[in-house]
């Protein structure tokens, strides 16, 4: 059954939005509300996630990037964490099965160190055999922002710097192949950043939604990329018209 009844919103947005962002939030309360154990509401969040990462291709957004498992998601009870773990071989397999049919750049964000030799090597073969192609999907797996700040300063210290600037750091940064997020959206009901992307995010957009990770539907999801549009980005600084007039 698929997971939204009714045909999605179509537009193309190709031209205001670049990179999209999503905190997937709310997998275990999906479950918890339905009498069924968290596993199952990771289940549903996977097959949230294709659907979610298929309408926003269709949409012409470039660069999707998901908030897949953080470094801090490894406390979780040990049967959650497999069975987040037995989701990633899933798509993994899926993957290497399809990369050559699809259209879109796959990158995992973060510390690798911390899969199975098996899953290194499907991600780094996916990483490889997906590298030229036109859309960008990032997957941020056993990743967070502070970790990847600091593991970007100690990348460019090996290389002999002692002394940085912006741009080095972005170059640093696991998302150096992206644009920084337009727009972040947040599922779950909770108001806060969760260590995702915060040198990327400096001036993204925020969208939060009560809406569980599972239940996000396409028209939602279209009414945050058409509530995106209509706000003016300042990047610090001013709109014209406040902007004191010179003197002659």
């Amino acid at each position: 059954m698929a997971l939204w009844s009714k045909k999605p919103p179509v537009a193309d947005f190709s031209d205001r939005i670049q990179h999209v962002a999503f905190i997937m939030d709310g997998n275990g309360r999906w479950a918890k509300r339905r009498g069924l154990p968290r596993k199952a509401g990771h289940a549903a969040g996977a097959e949230a996630f294709r659907r979610v990462i298929a309408y926003c291709h269709s949409l012409g957004i470039r660069t999707v990037t998901v908030y897949a498992f953080s470094t801090e998601n490894w406390s979780r009870p040990q049967d959650e964490v497999a069975g987040i773990m037995q989701l990633l071989d899933r798509f993994m397999e899926e993957e290497l099965r399809d990369a050559d049919s699809r259209d879109m750049r796959v990158v995992f964000l973060g510390d690798k160190a911390a899969l199975t030799r098996a899953q290194r090597e499907k991600a780094e073969e996916i990483e490889q055999r997906t590298r030229n192609k036109s859309y960008c999907l990032n997957i941020a797996l056993n990743y967070g922002g502070r970790d990847e700040i600091v593991h970007a300063c100690n990348t460019l210290l090996a290389t002999g710097k002692t002394a940085v600037d912006a741009a080095d750091l972005s170059a640093a940064m696991y998302t150096a192949h992206s644009p920084d997020p337009d727009l972040v959206v947040r599922t779950g009901g909770d108001y806060r950043i969760s260590n995702f992307l915060l040198w990327q995010s400096a001036y993204a957009e925020y969208y939060f939604t009560k809406t569980l990770w599972p239940d996000l539907k396409e028209k939602e999801i279209f009414h945050a990329l058409k509530d995106f549009c209509h706000r003016h980005r300042r990047f610090g600084g001013l709109d014209p018209e406040d902007r004191e007039e010179k003197t002659e």
